[in-house]
């Protein structure tokens, strides 16, 4: 640890006893800067994020070191203080980053944190403004210079079902339908060439499926037979909470306890497999959940929550899909912005948001994703009206960030309403958690039971 160094100057001016006037001024008259507020770690495997939250903004300037490897952060306009000496016991041993933080008042004024790096990192250091429940936040993300792949993880813990997989005589899957000709599309005579390419699709699915039908059994050509991977992406994480119940439950902490539970039930089925977005308490980027589902080649992309409504009565499960026209009622268009600011309370440094995911891209694909959401939305209302009742009977519809992967079915499951205090005390309930994975495993097999996946080459 740094021996605390204090100027000499100050030294003499406080033995000349101005010490005595400098306690009995308040922080305006000090005019010290920031004072720090809270200090905070979320180590993951993806990246460590240390936040330094403070009332006022903070400048910073830093370098990497090496022989040995650490980050060198010096922050203006602060000095030490027993707050942000807690930041030394909140770096937990088993971080995959950082070994230790050292601190000290290298100056008057500016502070220096020393992070010992047990790996060279590539740091990410922004500001966030206030926002939510938060006050000005300095960040410091430390991501590896090569980031976990969720493809080579996926494949490590399923390798053996797939090897069974490919033991088992293989089935016959729905040919892949040849897309419509887009070129020509256009909007001559009023018509909507978005309808009219959903029109195209949805001609050549029932022509395909009469040709299947039509056709003898011993003509049957076998295809590959797959694992089907489903994502799992427990909403909000780290410095975003979620939903906060009148009990205190956040719903971040409730979301993970039950996709991890449904992770463990796709996994124990022989023909899937799953993957979850972040398997941990620490935050996501909504555009980085997509990439990582799209990494993975997913089937389907399941987002849990648990939200809140403004009226503590608001109660029930309900099941949202992308919107390509404007959200379907008003309460879904105020769920879909909540959702969508999550980014801001969770912290997402502007340099590096993928700016493409922010805006729906309206092609034939999309078209074809939000269909077949709404179809898998319908399966998973049938399944979860058995577990708890639904607050809407339909799938609802809005402009979810978080669901605009193009090619991946892709619906947004809120399980209960946290807001709510007796459905608070279910979400807490290990046995409702039990019962809310369960549904959602059973809507999902009926969805792949009356929607089989295309066939696709395998993974490697």
């Amino acid at each position: 640890m740094f021996v605390d160094k204090i100027n000499v100057g100050r030294r003499q001016w406080l033995r000349a006893g101005v010490g005595s006037l400098v306690l009995c001024l308040g922080r305006a008259e000090l005019a010290w800067g920031a004072e720090l507020l809270k200090v905070r770690v979320w180590p993951a495997l993806d990246y460590t994020r240390v936040t330094l939250e403070s009332d006022a903004p903070l400048t910073t300037h830093h370098a990497l070191l090496t022989d040995p490897d650490r980050l060198m952060i010096d922050i203006d306009g602060l000095v030490l203080s027993p707050t942000l000496r807690e930041l030394i016991g909140k770096v937990q041993a088993d971080d995959p980053y950082i070994a230790q933080v050292r601190i000290g008042q290298n100056r008057p004024h500016v502070v220096r944190l020393v992070f010992d790096l047990k790996e060279q990192v590539a740091p990410q250091l922004f500001s966030l403004a206030p926002v939510d429940r938060y006050q000005h936040r300095l960040v410091f993300d430390l991501y590896p210079l090569t980031a976990p792949d969720p493809l080579m993880k996926l494949l490590r813990d399923s390798a053996a079902k797939s090897r069974a997989m490919e033991a088992l005589p293989p089935l016959e899957l729905p040919l892949p339908l040849a897309l419509p000709d887009t070129s020509a599309a256009t909007n001559e005579g009023g018509d909507d060439p978005i309808a009219d390419l959903t029109r195209q699709i949805d001609q050549q699915a029932q022509s395909a499926s009469a040709a299947r039908a039509a056709r003898p059994m011993h003509n049957k050509k076998p295809v590959l037979q797959r694992l089907l991977t489903v994502a799992i992406d427990p909403g909000h994480g780290g410095e975003d909470p979620g939903a906060i119940g009148r009990a205190g439950s956040r719903e971040k902490d409730v979301v993970l306890s039950i996709a991890r539970r449904l992770q463990t039930k796709i996994d124990a089925l022989p023909n899937m497999r799953a993957m979850l977005t972040r398997d941990a308490d620490y935050f996501v980027p909504l555009h980085v959940r997509v990439q990582k589902a799209r990494r993975v080649n997913a089937d389907l992309f399941l987002s849990i929550h648990a939200d809140a409504f403004v009226m503590p009565h608001a109660r029930g499960a309900s099941v949202f899909a992308l919107s390509a026209h404007g959200a379907s009622s008003a309460a879904a268009r105020w769920m879909a912005n909540k959702e969508n600011a999550s980014d801001q309370v969770g912290g997402v440094s502007i340099a590096t948001k993928d700016k493409a995911t922010t805006r729906l891209l309206l092609d034939l694909s999309t078209t074809a994703q939000i269909r077949d959401s709404l179809k898998l939305g319908g399966a998973l209302l049938n399944a979860m009206g058995q577990v708890n009742r639904l607050h809407k009977r339909f799938v609802e519809q809005a402009s979810f960030a978080v669901l605009k992967a193009p090619d991946i079915p892709s619906v947004l499951i809120e399980t209960a309403f946290i807001s709510n205090p007796e459905e608070e005390a279910k979400l807490n309930n290990e046995s409702y958690q039990d019962q809310v994975a369960e549904a959602i495993v059973k809507g999902v097999r009926e969805y792949f039971s009356k929607n089989p996946p295309l066939a696709r080459q395998p993974l490697l």
